[in-house]
């Protein structure tokens, strides 16, 4: 599985998962991931430290 925020594959039982109301959930590999989404309420791509996504040619 991979974090909400960063993208980067978590180990299995090392994960924090946390769920909305809506039932949708967000897994976290660290304290600071959750952080930065949950309560500083950041955008995963304007963040410096975030793996990027590469985009495929032609999308």
């Amino acid at each position: 599985m991979k974090c909400s925020f960063c993208g980067k594959e978590i180990e299995f039982g090392r994960a924090k998962i946390f769920s909305l109301k809506d039932g949708s959930k967000y897994y976290f590999c660290s304290s600071k991931c959750e952080r930065n989404l949950l309560k500083l309420k950041r955008k995963p791509a304007k963040v410096k430290w975030v793996v990027k996504k590469k985009k495929k040619k032609g999308e």
